[in-house]
């Protein structure tokens, strides 16, 4: 990132951020069939938070299109089975419902693939029902494949980086499923960015921008678990959703990587034998929607839990361990993930190496590739929710053993390393 961009960008994000409301109308998803600049992805789909999609040019070297597909552009279940023989893994089962999900069990990865087999021999049907295989941690199970290669207007990842600096968790999923499996309607996890990459297959991705999710809810508040059921007609239950506008509906082809932005709730379906792969991230850009929604999630726990208030000292204490329970992060945590992202460009500005020779691992050469600049805006984003932070009353009623550092004395920190960079 140069420093216009790092200046302009800067001031644009510390913008009031209005995530509700948006209408259909207004949006529209940009083909993007050549590699451009990243600071034009910065500039026009981070920062306004608009959906793009890659052509198939930005895969064509990954070895899993070369290794995981056959010659008609099938899954190559053989070259499959041989990589990952009777690894568990996760496989949800479409056919049924549990709560506004799909229930899960873990199997050998050769008993998926012989169910899939059998489906596509049958007409794609099952009594089994449609299985899906989603939200595998391949990457993490098998570092040494060198399947694919994130691109780079995706590699500035601050949820990654921290659960890979925590060992304890990542956001990289593989997905494989037949034809008529699908996703039902959410939005990703923290408010997060995401991006899909179609290894082979097609989907089709219905999207809809921030605050129309609003009108897709029941007279309970519950959101719609299928936006396309007939039962959303019904007033009665859904006394809202003629309000909704209609959805971007988009068709995602092999090879192509769809880019869907913070808080924009989706519902995606497999048209053949599919497989993908899949990142929730955010960084900088979406930050403070990550904040938002942990502050709307803390209150609705609290809603929940009010009767109890007053007959328990630590009920602020149990709001908080409730919220990671269900959202799997607290306000402690998600300060400690700001700190690990801060000292992280601390020190690549502290010693700023020249070339990616000097780069021990990805991380650093993610780094060396975006630059000093994108670390300085990443610091003033940290910066700036921070000061958000300390003056929530949440924030200032968490127990002292909550917090690993004392973040008035990071702030000055901060402070100190941006304004000898700006």
């Amino acid at each position: 990132m140069d420093r216009e961009t790092f200046h302009n960008c800067s001031s644009l994000v510390k913008m009031p951020r209005q995530i509700h409301q948006q209408h259909c109308s207004s949006h529209f998803i940009q083909y993007l069939e050549r590699e451009i600049a990243y600071s034009k992805f910065f500039k026009n789909y981070l920062i306004p938070n608009q959906p793009c999609m890659f052509s198939k040019k930005f895969t064509e070297d990954w070895n899993c299109r070369k290794k995981w597909v056959t010659a008609d552009g099938k899954p190559n279940f053989q070259r499959l089975l041989q990589e990952f023989d009777e690894t568990p893994v996760p496989v949800a089962n479409c056919s049924a419902k549990e709560y506004n999900s799909n229930p899960k069990q873990i199997m050998p990865f050769r008993e998926f693939i012989q169910y899939w087999r059998e489906y596509i021999q049958n007409g794609h049907s099952s009594p089994k029902g449609c299985l899906y295989l989603k939200d595998w941690h391949m990457q993490r199970n098998f570092p040494e494949h060198s399947t694919y290669k994130t691109p780079i207007y995706f590699s500035s990842d601050w949820l990654n980086e921290y659960w890979d600096t925590i060992e304890v968790d990542d956001y990289r999923f593989v997905y494989m499923g037949p034809k008529g499996s699908w996703t039902p309607f959410h939005a990703d996890v923290f408010r997060s960015y995401s991006w899909s990459a179609n290894i082979c297959g097609r989907k089709k991705w219905l999207l809809y921008p921030p605050g129309q999710e609003e009108f897709l809810r029941d007279c309970h508040g519950n959101l719609a678990y299928d936006v396309t059921a007939p039962v959303l007609q019904d007033k009665g239950l859904y006394p809202q959703f003629e309000e909704a506008c209609q959805p971007l509906e988009i068709i995602q082809e092999a090879g192509e990587i769809i880019f869907v932005p913070s808080g924009w709730h989706h519902q995606v379906y497999n048209l053949e034998d599919t497989i993908s792969i899949n990142h929730n991230w955010l960084n900088g850009c979406n930050l403070d929607i990550m904040w938002q929604f942990l502050q709307e999630e803390l209150s609705s726990v609290q809603r929940e839990i009010e009767e109890w208030r007053d007959t328990m000292d630590s009920w602020h204490q149990h709001c908080q361990v409730i919220m990671k329970s269900c959202t799997g992060i607290d306000y402690g945590e998600f300060a400690s993930f700001l700190k690990t992202i801060t000292n992280n460009r601390m020190s690549f500005l502290n010693s700023c190496p020249r070339s990616a020779d000097n780069s021990q691992d990805g991380l650093a050469e993610s780094l060396l590739a975006l630059g000093p600049q994108h670390a300085a805006f990443d610091l003033q984003r940290v910066l700036h929710i921070f000061e958000s932070m300390l003056s929530n009353e949440d924030f200032k009623r968490l127990e002292p053993s909550a917090l690993s550092f004392k973040p008035e004395e990071l702030l000055q920190e901060i402070r100190e390393a941006v304004r000898t960079i700006v």
